[in-house]
C-alpha cells in the first residue's frame, strides 16, 4: 500500500483572502515504510510575503522570486502523488490551498475521501493533548531539535514517523507478512481405553480394609466428591 506524506507552507491562513502556496514537501511510504522517495518543491506566490507567514517558514519575496509557480510545476505533483492515499497533519488547511491551487490551474481537485487527517488521529487517541506536530514529537520522543522553523518536507519527515506511532507505533511498520508455518500434529494414541484387561487385577485391600473404607464412605454421605458424577 503507497501512502503519501504531505505538508504544505504558505503566505497566510486562507485561500479565500488571495494566499498562496509557497512549499510542498512529500514523502513516500508503502507498507508505513518510508522508501526514501521525497518531493518538494519551493513555490513563486505571485504575490508578496506577509513579514507574519516568513517569521514562520523563513520563506522570503526575495527567495521566492525566480522559483516556478504551482501551474508549471502542477504535473510534477500529481505524478507523484498518483491516486495514493495523502496523510496530513491538519489536513483541511493544506488541501484547501492544495485544491485552490488545482483549481487555478484548471485541474481536477482531490477529494476527502483521499486524505487522512493526523490531527483528527492524534485527538482521537490523545483527547486531553497537545496535538501539534511539535508535541506529538515529544510525546513519542521523535527528535525535531532542526525544526527551529517551519519547513514542509521536513516536517512531512516528522510527520511520517508521527503517523506510524499513531496507528500502533513502529512495530507495526517492521512487521512483515510471513508464511504461516504448517502445525505440527501431535501423535494421538491410538490405543482403546475401553479395552479389557486380559486378566483382572487381583484386590490387594484385606476385608478389615474394605469394610473400614466402605464404613468411611458411609459417614460421609453423598456430598462426598467421588459421589458426584463428572
Amino acid at each position: 500500500m503507497r501512502e503519501i506524506i504531505l505538508d504544505t507552507e504558505t503566505t497566510g491562513l486562507s485561500p479565500q483572502d488571495g494566499h498562496r502556496l509557497v512549499e510542498i514537501g512529500a514523502v513516500e511510504l508503502f507498507n508505513h515504510l518510508p522508501t526514501g522517495k521525497t518531493f518538494q518543491l519551493y513555490l513563486n506566490p505571485e504575490r508578496d510575503m506577509p513579514s507574519e507567514a516568513e517569521a514562520v517558514h523563513g520563506l522570503s519575496s526575495a527567495f521566492l522570486k525566480d522559483k516556478p509557480t504551482f501551474k508549471t510545476k502542477a504535473g510534477e505533483f500529481i505524478d507523484f502523488i498518483e491516486q495514493s492515499v495523502l496523510i496530513i497533519h491538519n489536513a483541511s488547511f493544506d488541501m484547501g490551498f492544495i485544491n485552490a491551487e488545482l483549481k487555478s490551474a484548471g485541474l481536477e481537485m482531490i477529494g476527502s475521501e483521499r486524505v487522512i487527517d493526523t490531527l483528527q488521529l492524534a485527538r482521537r487517541k490523545h483527547p486531553m493533548g497537545p496535538n501539534s506536530l511539535d508535541a506529538l514529537c515529544r510525546r513519542y520522543g521523535i527528535d525535531n531539535t532542526k525544526r527551529t522553523k517551519h519547513g514542509a518536507l521536513m516536517d512531512a519527515e516528522l510527520l511520517a514517523e508521527v503517523y506510524l506511532e499513531l496507528i500502533g507505533g513502529r512495530q507495526t511498520a517492521m512487521t512483515l507478512q510471513a508464511e504461516a508455518k504448517p502445525k505440527t500434529k501431535l501423535a494421538v494414541s491410538q490405543t482403546s481405553h475401553t479395552k479389557m484387561r486380559p486378566q483382572a487385577l487381583l484386590v490387594r485391600l484385606t476385608e478389615e480394609e474394605l469394610a473400614s473404607h466402605i464404613q468411611i464412605l458411609t459417614e460421609l454421605g453423598e456430598e462426598a466428591i467421588w459421589s458426584k458424577p463428572y
